[in-house]
């Protein structure tokens, strides 16, 4: 087990979305629409098994100034911790 794993099961998150089962561009526009209703500093938790999910969600938090916290791959699933700006 990695330490970022670790780190990411252990860390809070005020929100989790399930985006299994999605492909482009649907995790990325339901992660914007659960980000948007969320407070400034709180932390999103996405999963996906969409493989290029990894590449658009670093692209989404450099467009939107949101920070992605932590990516981590279990398996087919990836689990992605985004913080609110």
């Amino acid at each position: 087990m990695s330490d970022t794993l670790l780190d990411s099961e252990i860390m809070e998150y005020h929100k989790e979305l399930d985006a299994r089962g999605l492909n482009c561009p649907l995790p990325i526009l339901k992660a914007k629409k659960a980000l948007a209703e969320m407070a400034t500093g709180e932390v999103l938790r996405i999963i996906a098994t969409d493989s290029g999910s990894v590449r658009d969600f670093q692209a989404f938090a450099k467009q939107t100034g949101n920070a992605l916290v932590s990516h981590t791959q279990n398996g087919h699933e990836f689990v992605f911790l985004m913080r609110r700006k």
